[in-house]
């Protein structure tokens, strides 16, 4: 029968595993959210830039198929995404819907234009782009004139490139921290077991036969965090697209089983790396200096 010491024993080693699976499960977890982000960053950025663009007012008079003719010329353009046609009708049943009333009926004609809505490609959306995509269409007679908003525009480039500093900051210093705290995790479960190191080593065991378990064990740890980390990271990535469905659309599975490899690789390495590192340094540790 196992002694009371032995249940305690073995009770404190899972207890160890358990502690170091929970810590390394919460920071590649953390990592894989902050992997997300960046994987998606350079999506996300072209998907707020490329809602950004102007609208063309045409001329009263111009007939519809020259509308839809400079439609499909803007269409074919290098630096367009999508247009839009509005016609006077259209866009009067929108003002009328924003106002609520029919100011039709009180103005006896309807003084609203046709005009197109051009969404730009999200390397177009900027100011100096749109300066010369005005002066070009300018030219065109059909065109009375050109709207867009050059504040909303550079404010929307200025805070995306802060943004992406601020990420890329972070995300170095999470991944510092990250390493440490799974690096010390690690090393507390190898220094509970120091004395066995030492013995094994004492009775004529080599470095690479003492190391192999606790680098074996450590791998185990390490794909058993990954696997829960990605559970939870697929949790949050599910839940968040059904909060936001804008996400849906700019959602690349590619990407998302590229950030799980990447975990797990991680997890993989770091638990190897450290679980290395802390059992050679037992190794070469006098049996004095172990208590």
């Amino acid at each position: 029968m196992a002694t009371a010491e032995d249940k305690f024993a073995k009770s404190r080693l899972r207890s160890s595993y358990f502690t170091v699976v929970v810590s390394i499960s919460l920071v590649l977890f953390m990592l894989g959210l902050l992997g997300f982000v960046l994987l998606n960053a350079n999506k996300l950025s072209n998907h707020v830039k490329e809602n950004l663009g102007f609208s063309i007012i045409i001329k009263d008079g111009v007939k519809e198929v020259d509308i839809i003719k400079l439609q499909k010329s803007l269409d074919a353009a290098r630096y367009t995404k999508i247009t839009t046609y509005i016609n006077k009708e259209e866009a009067a049943e929108e003002l009328q819907k924003e106002l609520g009333e029919d100011f039709i009926s009180f103005l006896g004609y309807n003084p609203l234009l046709p005009s197109l809505d051009v969404r730009l490609k999200a390397e177009f959306a900027n100011a100096d782009s749109l300066q010369w995509i005005k002066s070009e269409l300018a030219q065109n007679p059909k065109i009375k004139e050109i709207n867009y908003q050059e504040s909303l525009i550079s404010a929307v480039n200025k805070n995306i490139r802060k943004i992406s500093l601020v990420i890329l900051g972070f995300s170095g210093l999470l991944l510092i921290i990250s390493i440490a705290l799974i690096n010390n995790s690690i090393r507390l479960a190898i220094y509970s077991k120091r004395f066995i190191i030492k013995t094994m080593q004492l009775v004529g065991a080599t470095s690479g036969f003492i190391r192999t378990p606790f680098i074996l064990r450590s791998i185990v740890n390490g794909v058993y965090g990954a696997i829960i980390s990605t559970i939870l990271l697929i949790g949050v990535v599910y839940y968040s697209q059904q909060a936001i469905p804008e996400l849906f659309e700019i959602q690349d599975l590619e990407l998302l089983l590229s950030l799980v490899g990447l975990v797990f690789l991680f997890g993989i390495l770091i638990t190897w790396i450290s679980t290395s590192l802390a059992v050679r340094r037992y190794l070469r540790l006098r049996a004095d200096k172990l208590y």
